[in-house]
C-alpha cells in the first residue's frame, strides 16, 4: 500500500501542467487523433493550464491578505477555521484508502461509458480528489475499508450524472464545446444552488432585475467592461479590508487584471481541447450514431467568464458578513474564499449570467455550508491531524469546498448512519 501511495502521489506531484498533455495525447491516440496533431494539443492544453493556474494564483494571493485584512478589522473570532481546499486534499491522499480510489474511479468511469450510462470521460485526475475524500470520510467514521470504497464508487457515479445533466446549460453560456465539469465542490454547490435559483427567478420583482455583464455595459457603458468591473470589485475588497489608497488602487488593478487574463487564458486550452474532441465525435458516430461523448474538466474553466468571477468575488464579504450573524455557525471562512468562482461554475449558467440572481441563490447555499463545514470540522481535523500544519490559534479546521459540500456531508451521513445500525 505504502508502494502504490508513493506511485500516486508522484503522478499528483509532477502537477496539471505536466500530466495533462500527457493524458490529452493518450486521450488522443485512443480516438486515433494523428501522433504530431496529438502532441501538439497535449501541449497546448498544458501551456492553457499554466496561464490559469498563474492567473488564480494571482487571484488567491490578493483575494487571500483581503479577506484576513477583513477578518482582523471587524475582529470575528469562530473557533473552526477554513483552513481552504488544498489542506483537506492533502489530508485526503494521506489517507490508505485514497491511492486505491484512483484507479477505482477510473474503472467505474469506463464502464459507464461502456454503458452508456454517462457521456463523461472525466481526465481531471486532480479532482478525483473529491471522490476520494468520500471513500475516506466513509472509512474515517466506521473503520470499514469497504464501506469507504462504497462511498467513493456512489459519489463517482454522481458526479458522472450531475456533469452529464449540467453539460448542455454549462457549454451554452461558457463556449465550452463537448465539455463537462466534474469537480465535486462546483457539483455540490449546483445541486443547491440551481434550485434555489429556479424559486430567485419566480420572486416578482426580483426576477425582472438583469444583471449581466451585457446588460451592465449596455447601460452603464465602460462600466460593464470585464476588466472595469473587476477593479470596481477589487477596489470594494480593499475598502472592507482597510486598505490605504495605494493597496485600493493595487487590488483592483490586480482583479482587473484577472478578470482580463482569465478569458484568454481558457481559449488557449480549448484550442488545445478541439481537435480531441472533433475526432472523439467523430470515431463515436461512425460506431454508435449520434452518440456524444463529453471530456470531464475543472471547473476552473467557468472563471473565463466575467459573471462566474464577478460572482464569486462579490461573495467573498457576504460569506464572512454570514459567518458572523449566523447562529450554530463556528467556521471562520478563509482558505476557500478565493474559491468561491469555482462554487459558482454551474450556478451562473443556471442563471443565465445574471450575477444578481447567482448572488442570491449563492447566498442561500453559502448560509447552509457553513452549518456543514461546522458539523464536518472533527472528521476533517481527525483526516489533516499530522498531515498539514494547522492555521495559527486553530485547533478545529474544516473548509467550504468539501465541508460545506452537500455531497461530501451527505456521505458523512451515511457514514454515521451505517455506525448507529451496525
Amino acid at each position: 500500500m505504502d508502494g502504490l501511495m508513493e506511485i500516486v502521489q508522484g503522478i499528483l506531484g509532477v502537477g496539471a501542467s505536466v500530466m495533462l498533455p500527457i493524458i490529452i495525447f493518450i486521450v488522443g491516440l485512443v480516438f486515433r487523433v494523428p501522433p504530431k496533431k496529438a502532441i501538439l494539443s497535449g501541449i497546448t492544453v498544458g501551456i492553457g493550464m499554466i496561464g490559469i493556474n498563474l492567473v488564480i494564483n494571482l487571484l488567491t494571493t490578493s483575494v487571500g491578505p483581503a479577506a484576513q485584512a477583513m477578518v482582523s478589522r471587524f475582529g470575528l473570532n469562530l473557533t473552526v477555521i477554513d483552513a481552504g481546499w488544498p489542506a483537506v486534499a492533502a489530508g485526503t491522499w494521506a489517507q490508505p484508502i485514497a491511492a486505491v480510489m484512483i484507479p477505482v474511479i477510473l474503472i467505474v468511469n469506463l464502464i459507464m461509458l461502456a454503458l452508456n450510462w454517462t457521456k463523461t470521460l472525466n481526465i481531471d485526475i486532480w479532482n478525483y480528489w473529491h471522490m476520494s475524500a468520500a471513500a475516506a470520510t466513509g472509512y474515517i467514521v466506521t473503520k470499514n475499508f469497504i464501506f469507504g470504497i462504497f462511498c467513493g464508487i456512489v459519489y463517482t457515479i454522481i458526479v458522472q450524472i450531475v456533469a452529464d445533466k449540467t453539460a448542455p446549460k454549462m457549454q451554452e453560456y461558457y463556449g465550452l464545446e463537448g465539455v463537462s465539469f466534474t469537480t465535486g465542490s462546483a457539483q455540490g454547490y449546483a445541486l443547491i444552488g440551481i434550485p434555489v435559483g429556479w424559486i430567485v427567478d419566480k420572486i416578482p420583482g426580483i426576477n425582472k432585475l438583469d444583471v449581466k455583464p451585457e446588460t451592465i455595459q449596455k447601460r452603464f457603458g465602460i462600466f460593464g467592461e470585464p476588466m472595469i468591473m473587476g477593479i470596481i470589485i477589487g477596489a470594494f475588497l480593499g475598502i472592507l479590508g482597510g486598505y490605504d489608497f495605494a493597496g485600493i488602487l493595487q487590488i483592483g488593478m490586480t482583479m482587473g487584471g484577472v478578470m482580463f487574463l482569465m478569458p484568454r487564458m481558457v481559449k488557449i486550452l480549448m484550442e488545445g481541447l478541439i481537435p480531441i474532441q472533433e475526432s472523439a465525435q467523430k470515431m463515436l458516430q461512425k460506431r454508435y450514431g449520434d452518440r456524444e461523448i463529453y471530456l470531464g474538466m475543472d471547473a476552473a474553466l467557468a472563471t473565463g467568464a466575467p459573471a462566474a468571477l464577478a460572482t464569486g468575488l462579490l461573495m467573498v464579504p457576504i460569506t464572512l458578513f454570514i459567518a458572523v450573524i449566523l447562529p450554530g455557525n463556528r467556521v471562520l471562512p478563509f482558505g476557500d474564499l478565493a474559491t468561491i468562482p469555482f462554487f459558482a461554475a454551474l450556478v451562473v449558467p443556471s442563471r443565465k449570467g445574471n450575477i444578481l440572481h447567482s448572488v442570491i441563490s449563492l447566498t442561500v447555499v453559502i448560509t447552509l455550508a457553513l452549518l456543514m463545514a461546522t458539523n464536518f470540522a472533527p472528521v476533517l481535523t481527525q483526516m489533516a491531524n499530522g498531515i498539514v500544519e494547522f492555521p495559527k490559534g486553530a485547533a478545529e479546521i474544516s473548509n467550504l469546498d468539501t465541508g460545506g459540500n452537500v455531497l461530501n456531508w451527505i456521505f458523512l451521513k451515511l457514514a454515521e448512519l451505517y455506525n448507529m445500525i451496525f
